[in-house]
């Protein structure tokens, strides 16, 4: 019996250094993941390490990468020691088809198939490809692209009697839409479409190559558009307040004028669009690709291959997410129901008067605390 209860344990020792040893066999490398996921019920990507209450995408990633045997304990608690980066901190509830992040990583057999049994269904790994050891996705990233999905009936003029489901768009207010938003491309200043930010801040001046409303299209009997739009990089809440600002102005809320003077220095009132319909689409390195693409060690960073994995989980997890959403909590008929509470005409004066006036007898709304991007 003794020598029995030997045997078993010098078997379990034998196993836990067979573990070591493969451990010490996986060196550690730097790689990116290609991310896809569903940000409903999240407070955003980017994990607040020691706090438990706000659920973030990257508790449940670092959770199965270290489950998975990809990163030792440690480094789950201080991801520093991973030299994790994120390409994109996604907002509250914010979903994503094409999230980067680039880690260090013991590379195990199967790794992809192992992170993805650790993972909730609406989080999937689509790709890995190594990198250079120096490699950021945040510092490398030239550009990212989102897309906002959103039901066509918010743009129906605030004079029309519109029945939701009925609603559909013309191609006028399409067109409309489309040359409002196109006012966007180039380089502003986009300092009333974030906060915290003041107009004489270098950081609040952003680049944006395009941005444009598709074709409407229907689901589950409620008419849909997505809008795209493709930027260097975007503060906290601008891209919702880039669409909620042209929302007001064809709705009939707001003067189109107004959006030039968003970007001079006064202070304007510019609503911010709900946090559904966001997604972030794909991140680009076209520099990065330039010069190690094809160097002969490392591939570019392009996921063409994994093209169909995204549509399929697109399909599968966030646009019914936001459909689903969208008709049970009317979180876009809620938000325009607030737009005539906004003072599009007031100076600057006037509205610091009015925010002074509204602060003393409500308490203001508070941010949702991750941003739509890197900063």
């Amino acid at each position: 019996e003794e020598n029995g209860h030997q045997d078993k344990r010098l078997k379990s020792d034998a196993d836990e250094e067979d573990a070591e040893d493969q451990n010490k066999k996986s060196p550690k490398r730097k790689i990116v993941l290609l991310m896809a996921y569903s940000g409903k019920g999240y407070h955003g990507m980017q994990r607040n390490v020691g706090s438990s209450q706000f659920k973030t995408i990257e508790d449940d990633l670092v959770s199965a990468l270290v489950q998975s045997g990809c990163i030792p304990e440690n480094h789950g608690e201080d991801m520093k020691k991973m030299s994790f980066q994120r390409c994109a901190r996604t907002d509250k509830g914010v979903s994503a088809a094409g999230q980067i992040v680039s880690l260090k990583v013991r590379l195990i057999d199967d790794i992809l198939e192992k992170i993805n049994n650790h993972l909730p269904s609406h989080i999937r790994i689509l790709g890995l490809k190594r990198v250079t050891g120096g490699f950021n996705s945040k510092n490398k990233c030239d550009a990212r692209t989102y897309s906002y999905m959103l039901p066509t009936f918010a743009f129906a003029h605030k004079d029309h009697d519109v029945q939701e489901e009925l609603y559909r768009l013309d191609r006028e207010t399409l067109e409309r839409v489309n040359k409002l938003l196109a006012c966007y491309k180039g380089t502003h200043n986009f300092h009333n479409f974030t906060s915290q930010k003041g107009p004489r801040d270098p950081s609040a001046k952003r680049y944006i190559m395009e941005m444009y409303c598709g074709e409407p299209f229907v689901r589950e009997n409620m008419e849909f558009s997505v809008i795209k739009v493709k930027g260097q990089s975007f503060m906290m809440h601008q891209i919702r307040k880039m669409i909620g600002l042209v929302i007001a102005i064809v709705k009939g809320y707001a003067a189109e004028s107004i959006m030039e003077r968003s970007w001079g220095e006064e202070k304007v009132d510019v609503p911010k669009a709900p946090g559904l319909g966001l997604v972030l689409e794909k991140v680009h390195f076209e520099k990065y690709n330039r010069r190690f693409g094809n160097d002969g060690l490392h591939e570019p960073l392009e996921w063409t291959e994994e093209e169909e994995k995204i549509a399929v989980f697109k399909e599968q997890y966030i646009y019914p997410t936001i459909i689903n959403t969208e008709r049970e909590e009317k979180s876009m008929a809620n938000w325009l129901n607030t737009l005539p509470i906004h003072d599009f005409n007031s100076s600057a004066v006037e509205m610091q008067t009015n925010n002074k006036n509204s602060k003393r007898s409500s308490d203001l709304e508070g941010s949702d605390g991750c941003g739509d991007d890197s900063d």
